[in-house]
């Protein structure tokens, strides 16, 4: 059977939670998002171009993770549009609300273990408007990283044991190749 073959069979969910849920498909085992819940990404620049990212404890790597700020889209209210879900996830986390949010387009993290992917957006003249640091429990630390300093801000953190998102590398692109 060819893998176009076994991802034309039924789909059938073997566990379902709030948020995810576990998957086979033929011979393939995969997580999806539940209810339809998506994810933004945001890159944002501050007036003296620094990038604004985010570092937070994330449960499944057991560590702290070095990210861009990020959220769910639709898991408060059903058909939330993109834009609006990042920019209340872009002040929730850091504290900057943007002017105006553009979407960059569709991407896949992780596609050969699991079927969700983001909408990266770039959040235009942003401003600080509160501390950020999230909601609840999130303790969330927010970096304001200049431009030309990103890779060696990154380096710094892999070394203190900080996980690294993917996502990271929009950034790392230059010094990298």
């Amino acid at each position: 059977m060819t893998l176009e073959e076994e991802a034309a069979l039924p789909a059938q969910v073997r566990w379902e939670g709030r948020f995810i849920q576990a998957i086979t498909q033929g011979r393939w085992e995969y997580v999806a998002r539940a209810r339809g819940i998506q994810a933004a990404v945001i890159l944002a620049f501050d007036a003296e171009d620094r990038v604004i990212l985010v570092e937070q404890f994330r449960v499944p790597l057991a560590r702290r993770c070095l990210e861009l700020p990020a959220g769910l889209v639709g898991d408060e209210e059903a058909g939330e549009p993109v834009a609006l879900a990042a920019a209340r996830e872009l002040e929730e986390e850091t504290g900057y609300r943007a002017a105006r949010v553009e979407e960059l387009g569709f991407f896949h993290a992780s596609p050969g273990m699991v079927s969700e992917g983001f909408t990266l957006v770039r959040a235009h003249d942003v401003v600080k408007v509160a501390d950020g640091g999230g909601t609840g429990d999130e303790d969330i630390a927010v970096h304001l990283v200049p431009r030309a300093e990103v890779a060696s801000f990154v380096a710094a953190k892999r070394a203190e044991g900080v996980a690294i998102d993917v996502k990271l590398l929009l950034l790392l692109a230059d010094t990298l190749v």
